[in-house]
């Protein structure tokens, strides 16, 4: 189309589609409200596939760990009580001990690949890209095992502090027991700051990891510095989530405890269970069970969600990528395609700050000495008139000869 001049008019293109946060820098309440809200962009893998592997996870770890003990104490019921009924016992223990713990670190792997599901999609729900299982696990699956490490290291590292600690709390308690109580308390309370402060500054590893294919100790170095500056907000966000979820898991867990009590007392009151009370029992802790994995498996969607919002915020503030969100977006929604991953481009850009205001020059000469200013001459009056007639006399004669 062209104007009545002759020139052609620009080619109209829609708005971009909105993300679920606006691309620049994100406050506080953003980031804590999205991490809920964000549930709604894409149901089917934030909430459906979240919750059916963890669900499913810890359904067949309970049935697996509930047979090997099956199994392995059953081989006590026809054995006397002697020394190899004591060894048989320990072995009993161990093995069920050791499928728990293997079965364990497998669950929990399935949940390393649940947050890194939800971090991917939440990164590009910002620019309104909904992608689905099958795109995403594509983009996790060649980190996925360093996802792996950085769990597997972070789980040793705590394992290690926690011998440590408490061998040297049960060795001291040999010398001075009261002495080793309080220092474990004082260490227990220690402990809780400092794991805020490493989970803070660590938060966004994993998002590091699988948006910029960035190694572990990368990773790590990325976001200690990222999270400079963002410290106290990214903790208000972790520890609220935290907290929220552990009230509801309070709230929730409450009228399970209620009726489990009520059937105790009420079913037997003398102590003696009945078949309908064991049952009864047994229904509502199952059920309090289940109530309280739904509320962890969403809690840990949520907190994903979080630790994904919080990376695109520091990378809004430090390097820009509210920029590159922009242009990218703009490009995809006028048709282009083949376009770069607009989260692998400019990492670890620095921003010019804005510099401060330049102070005001100091003159290389010495001012002008002070002279003060000459006093002002009076103001001249008017000049008085020679003569005044009055209104309706005659003029008086004027100086000179006679006008002819």
């Amino acid at each position: 189309m062209t104007s009545p001049s002759g020139n052609a008019y620009p080619a109209w293109t829609p708005a971009s589609r909105p993300g679920i946060v606006p691309l620049h820098p994100l406050s506080f309440g953003t980031i804590l409200g999205k991490s809920f809200v964000a549930l709604r962009h894409n149901p089917r893998v934030l909430l459906g596939f979240a919750l059916c592997v963890q669900i499913a996870a810890y359904v067949v770890v309970t049935i697996i760990v509930g047979a090997i003990a099956i199994a392995s104490f059953s081989r006590l019921d026809t054995m006397p009580f002697g020394e190899d009924y004591d060894a048989v016992f320990l072995g009993s223990i161990v093995i069920t001990a050791a499928a728990g713990i293997v079965l364990g670190l497998a669950a929990g792997a399935l949940s390393v690949i649940v947050q890194a599901v939800v971090v991917a999609e939440v990164a590009y729900a910002a620019v309104a890209e909904k992608r689905t299982l099958r795109v995403l696990w594509a983009q996790i699956k060649p980190v996925f095992w360093r996802l792996i490490g950085y769990s597997a290291l972070v789980l040793a590292a705590l394992i290690v502090v926690f011998v440590v600690l408490a061998a040297g709390i049960v060795a001291l308690g040999f010398l001075a027991l009261p002495l080793s109580i309080a220092l474990g308390v004082v260490l227990v309370l220690a402990s809780i700051p400092l794991w805020l402060w490493l989970s803070t500054k660590l938060v966004i590893v994993p998002a590091a990891i699988i948006l910029e294919n960035a190694t572990v100790r990368g990773a790590i170095a990325r976001s200690w510095r990222l999270i400079r500056g963002r410290f106290w907000a990214a903790l208000g966000v972790i520890v609220l989530i935290s907290l929220m979820f552990s009230v509801l898991a309070q709230v929730a867990s409450a009228p399970f405890s209620i009726v489990q009590f009520a059937i105790s007392t009420i079913l037997t009151p003398t102590g003696d269970p009945e078949p309908s009370a064991i049952i009864a029992i047994v229904i509502s802790s199952v059920l309090a069970q289940v109530v309280a994995l739904l509320i962890q498996s969403v809690a840990l969607v949520v907190q994903s969600t979080a630790a994904s919002l919080i990376y695109l915020d520091v990378r809004m503030r430090r390097e820009g990528l509210d920029l590159d969100l922009l242009a990218y977006t703009e490009r995809r929604d006028n048709g282009e395609t083949g376009l770069p991953d607009p989260f692998r481009q400019n990492v670890g850009r620095e921003l010019p700050r804005a510099s401060a205001p330049a102070a005001f020059a100091t003159p290389a000469m010495p001012p002008p000495p002070y002279v003060p200013p000459a006093p002002s001459a009076p103001t001249p009056s008017a000049p008085a008139p020679s003569s005044w007639t009055a209104p309706g006399a005659a003029s008086p004669p004027k100086d000179g000869p006679p006008e002819a």
